[in-house]
Parts: structure tokens; C-alpha cells; sequence
């Protein structure tokens, strides 16, 4: 059993990086987190971002699109550079570059270094990488340990409850990943066989959290797509941090809720139609500082009409949204939306 109703009376470290109390961090995500929209949720109140998932064989085969995933910037720090794979020595060829990532790929680079073995998608989980590492406990816990002795950083995992209902193992899992040396440790409350679906079982993250060996920070994460939500996992279960990943898209500015929501015990007033054209402003603004046109307009588009859920005979204009690789045109769509429904 976990207890309920806990005080917070202290900051949350990982390693010598402190997140404050009750910090909330942006989920890595592939096609999601790029540096415009890391940035973004950090303007917003995100305590914490990470870059895009990273493959350790793209990383040591000098793969142009891995290396340009580590190049991170001072105004997201503290930023996480992600990796994945199966292979040890491949893992640990990879974390050394994630430890030098300011030197290989310039920039702030990192101030921890992430495992990841929670992506549930078949193309990874499947050949052992991400979640389906999970079969393979025993194989996770010494790539986590020859990465730990292999780099300067702090070294963090993600995971999930286990690869299915029959083998939910965090539990244990946790204790022997922390017994080899990881800073912190956050739990998505699904299996991978759940995937996506279903709900996240919260309960066995509380019960790590709650697990008197433990004295890590663990994160929770899954499922919060509200203040309320948030305040509530705080509570009831006991976690450090929370990490919010799917309710992010097109509503960076969810951050900014959950902290008013904790501080205040309050709702934040809801944005107004002008002050989200401005935060879409914004991120095309970064999307097209990184990556020029139209690269930059086209990788940013799965955000936009997200930004406007819930709108009124929207179909046509949100269809013109996300069809053009028009700066000026897309601008003036989004002026369009402040004239007309501000």
C-alpha cells in the first residue's frame, strides 16, 4: 500500500541539477520535441525538456539526422539528450557522444543523459530496443550500468510496468536499476503491450515511489492532461516530477496551468483566441529559425490546428492551415483566426 497526502519539503535533484518542487517535465517524443517546440514549452513553464528519442546506431554511424538531435541551446536548459538501442557497446559509443554533445554537435548540449526503454512501437520495441528491452531485464539493467561508469553525466531511465499484465516487474526493476547508479527514474504507468491504450495504472508508480529501498527521484508519467490530474498524481502517489508527453501537442501552455493549478489551487484563465495565435506565431517564428522554409513550416503544422481545438465551422481553415508551406500565407490564416473568432 502508498500512502496519501504527502509533503513536499524539498526541491527534486538529479544529481547537482535542481527542478524545484514538483517539477514538470516535457515527455521526449519523436517528430514532437524538436528545439522549437522544446523552447516553447520552457517560455511556458516546463521545468524540464528532452530532445527527440535518439538511435545509438544512427549515433555512431555519424548519421547526419541523429547527430543535428543532440544539438540542443542554453535558453531550453536543462535539456536531456534521449538515447535507445539494444546493442551494449553500441549504448555506451553513444552516451559518450551524448556526454560531448556541445563538442560533436555544438551548442548547450546535455545535462543528463536518458536511456530510453519505454517506446512501445513495433519497429523498436520489436527488435528488443525501447520497451521490448522489458523481456530482457537482466540485459537492461547492465546496459544501464556500463552506461552509468561510461559518462561524466547523470544518467536517467524511462520505462515502463513491464512488457504485459503477466509481467509487471517495475518494482523490482527499479531498485536494480537504481542499485546501478542512475539519478532518476521515470515510469510511463502502462506495459508495452497496452501501447497507447487503456488507462495508465498509477498505482505501481506509487508503489515504487513508496518502496522504502528507493531514494531516487521517480517521475510519473501518463495520462495527465489536466491541473487537477497533476495536483492529484502529487498527492496521492507521492512522485517527485511529473512528465507530460500527448497533451502537450498544440497546448504548450498546459505547464503554465498545472503550475497556477499547484500554487494557487485554482483554474488559470483560459488563453484568449489572440494569445493563442501568438503562441503559434512563436513557434513558427523557432520552427523557421532551425529549420528555414519550407522544412519549418511543414514540421510544425501538426501543432497548429491543435492550438485552435473546439473552434466553430473550423474544417476549411484549419484544412488551409495544414496544407501550405506559405510563411506569409499561413501568417495571414492565423491573423484570420484572431479577426474572427477573438
Amino acid at each position: 500500500m502508498f500512502l496519501t497526502h504527502f509533503v513536499f519539503l524539498h526541491n527534486m535533484k538529479i544529481g547537482t541539477l535542481d527542478l524545484g518542487d514538483k517539477p514538470l517535465l516535457l515527455a521526449p517524443m519523436e517528430d514532437v520535441t524538436d528545439a522549437s517546440f522544446r523552447i516553447l514549452c520552457r517560455e511556458q513553464g516546463a521545468d524540464m525538456v528532452y530532445t527527440e528519442f535518439i538511435p545509438s546506431d544512427g549515433l555512431i554511424r555519424d548519421a547526419a539526422k541523429a547527430l543535428a538531435k543532440m544539438h540542443t541551446h542554453d535558453c531550453e536548459a536543462p535539456v536531456g539528450i534521449q538515447i535507445y538501442g539494444h546493442i551494449p557497446e553500441s549504448m555506451v559509443q553513444a552516451a559518450r557522444m551524448a556526454d560531448r554533445a556541445a563538442e560533436i554537435a555544438g551548442g548547450h548540449g546535455a545535462d543528463l543523459i536518458d536511456i530510453n526503454f519505454g517506446c512501445p512501437v513495433s519497429k523498436i520495441a520489436g527488435r528488443g530496443a525501447g520497451s521490448g528491452m522489458m523481456r530482457e531485464p537482466d540485459k537492461m539493467v547492465a546496459i544501464t550500468k556500463a552506461v552509468v561508469e561510461a559518462v561524466g553525466k547523470p544518467v536517467t531511465v524511462k520505462t515502463r510496468l513491464g512488457w504485459d499484465d503477466n509481467s509487471k516487474i517495475i518494482v523490482e526493476l527499479a531498485e536494480r536499476l537504481q542499485d546501478v547508479g542512475i539519478a532518476a527514474l521515470t515510469i510511463h504507468g502502462r506495459t508495452r503491450c497496452q501501447l497507447y491504450k487503456g488507462e495508465a495504472d498509477w498505482t505501481l508508480i506509487g508503489a515504487v515511489k513508496n518502496n522504502p529501498r528507493m531514494h531516487i527521484p521517480i517521475i510519473g508519467n501518463g495520462d495527465i492532461t489536466t491541473p487537477a490530474q497533476a495536483a492529484l498524481a502529487f498527492e496521492r502517489y507521492g512522485v517527485d516530477g511529473i512528465m507530460i508527453g500527448r497533451a502537450t501537442y498544440g497546448h504548450p501552455w498546459i505547464f503554465r496551468e498545472i503550475r497556477h493549478y499547484l500554487d494557487s489551487g485554482s483554474e488559470m484563465e483560459p488563453l484568449s483566441i489572440g494569445e493563442k495565435v501568438a503562441l503559434a506565431k512563436r513557434h513558427l517564428e523557432l520552427s523557421l529559425k532551425f529549420k528555414g522554409e519550407p522544412r519549418g513550416i511543414y514540421e510544425m503544422r501538426r501543432h497548429l490546428s491543435c492550438y485552435f481545438k473546439g473552434l466553430d465551422d473550423f474544417k476549411q481553415t484549419r484544412m488551409r492551415m495544414v496544407t501550405t508551406l506559405d510563411k506569409e500565407e499561413l501568417i495571414n490564416i492565423l491573423d484570420e483566426i484572431n479577426e474572427k473568432y477573438a
